[in-house]
């Protein structure tokens, strides 16, 4: 009487197993396509970046909006001439502090160019706002005033140094203080090597690279 056999243990008629069929991988011309496409998408954001670097033809405008956006160029226009402040100087540190989009931070900084309530009271004070509220810095006018208003006496306090003037923004001027008695006066300040701060560092070559884009690529937008 035969015995049954399980499957997994059949012999062929030459007493060896079976084949498995063998796993196959992607094919290829299925490889083939996903490095075409991996290309294709490499050669697009390069010719983005390109076209962002040159300010050439309307690619070059398209991305240059979503990459380094602009808005409410004519308050810091404004802004900038009544300060005396360089327009792609308030572009870059609004663009640093909110990409131009209107929020609160954790620590309460709002508007544009992210103040923070005691800073902006002590702007309406020196600055004669008798009427400012906090809600007025949701207001761009507003705010990028008070921005410029607060770049500007930094630029003073710190002998129109930017670099000191800008991780003042960020740092606060208190710890820009002491770090410049630590590099013995302004003159002798190197940021890579008395900023303590390793994101204050670098939020003051973020916002001076930002400087540079925004004066090659907005100059006509900012009236530079």
């Amino acid at each position: 009487m035969p015995t049954s056999t399980s499957p997994s243990r059949a012999r062929t008629r030459s007493g060896s197993a079976p084949r498995r069929p063998a796993r196959r991988g992607p094919s290829r011309g299925r490889t083939r396509r996903r490095r075409l496409v991996v290309l294709l998408v490499v050669a697009a954001l390069g010719g983005f970046g390109y076209a962002v670097a040159t300010g050439l033809g309307p690619l070059g405008d398209a991305v240059r909006e979503i990459v380094l956006p602009l808005r409410h160029e004519d308050i810091i226009r404004q802004q900038a001439a009544d300060k005396d402040i360089d327009a792609s100087l308030i572009a870059a540190v609004i663009y640093e502090e909110s990409r131009f989009r209107d929020q609160t931070s954790r620590a309460g900084a709002r508007g544009l160019m992210q103040i923070t309530p005691a800073t902006a009271d002590l702007i309406a004070r020196e600055s004669g706002g008798t009427a400012f509220t906090q809600a007025d810095l949701a207001t761009p006018q507003v705010n990028i005033s008070y921005g410029a208003y607060y770049l500007r006496y930094l630029l003073d306090r710190y002998a129109g140094n930017t670099e000191l003037a800008v991780a003042a923004y960020n740092a606060g001027p208190t710890r820009v203080d002491g770090w410049v008695r630590d590099a013995s006066g302004v003159d002798d300040f190197e940021p890579d090597e008395h900023i303590a701060f390793p994101e204050t560092r670098a939020y003051v070559e973020n916002v001076l690279e930002r400087e540079r884009e925004y004066r090659k690529n907005y100059a006509d937008e900012l009236g530079l």
